[in-house]
């Protein structure tokens, strides 16, 4: 293939890749805790013998996908009024378990009881307190969740939210849901700060992420048009040749 339909091809893919990363944004506007990504490139050098009419190597200029990049600034407060709905101003992450045992973290609030009465995301995460899970009894009435995490009910205190953090949020791998893995050790949070009855909107901005993606539809478009240029002179080329008497 000609170099520079693998140059334009490598443009487009760029494209494609920046595209489903907007969409995904656009897609989770609305998700609690949900943080913004964006698609990051570099630039990949490859020298090539000159061609007939070329002096010297030539240099061929790639676009190389260089991974995601994850917005860590924290989305607008929404007040709820919802007992179990929890939202973090400043650091930390919630600490949730699945019903394998497996530990996620996340910065959605959005919790509820399940029927067991344990405090859980939507999906049935289990919302871990310092001890562990944390239970609720008909009996323990209005459920007041102060700034540190303290979760106490009518006979008293029925455990304390962990918040944890860690030294590196952006290598946190993304297991969807605003749920996120990490093999780094989780640190407490020294100074939480819990809004009971509030939860943390995503950070994605749909007129940037509208205006983003209509810069790399350009971007593609004009891709496009060179390489069905490049395409034509190839054609034009080969026709000449065949008419070219031997």
């Amino acid at each position: 293939m000609d170099n520079t339909l693998l140059i334009n091809l490598s443009h487009q893919l760029a494209a494609f890749r920046s595209m489903d990363v907007i969409a995904s944004n656009i897609a989770n506007v609305g998700t609690p805790g949900y943080k913004r990504e964006s698609a990051q490139f570099s630039e990949f050098i490859e020298t090539v013998p000159p061609a007939e009419d070329e002096d010297g190597p030539q240099k061929l200029s790639f676009v190389q996908d260089a991974g995601i990049a994850r917005d860590l600034s924290s989305g607008a407060l929404e007040k709820t009024n919802a007992p179990y709905d929890l939202a973090i101003s400043g650091q930390g992450y919630f600490t949730v378990k699945s019903a394998d045992g497996t530990t996620h973290y996340t910065r959605n609030g959005h919790f509820t009881l399940d029927a067991e009465g344990r405090i859980a995301t939507e999906n049935g995460e289990l919302l871990q307190g310092d001890g562990g899970e944390i239970s609720v009894t008909s009996d323990d009435g209005d459920i007041h969740i102060s700034q540190d995490g303290t979760v106490t009910g009518a006979k008293g205190q029925l455990g304390k939210v962990q918040l944890v953090n860690f030294d590196n949020e952006r290598a946190l791998q993304k297991q969807g849901d605003s749920l996120y893995t990490t093999t780094q050790q989780a640190k407490p949070v020294d100074q939480p700060n819990i809004e009971q009855g509030s939860i943390e909107q995503s950070n994605v901005r749909p007129v940037v992420e509208i205006s983003n993606m209509l810069e790399v539809m350009r971007a593609y478009q004009t891709t496009a048009s060179l390489t069905e240029s490049q395409e034509t002179l190839m054609r034009q080329a080969i026709d000449k040749l065949g008419q070219v008497e031997s």
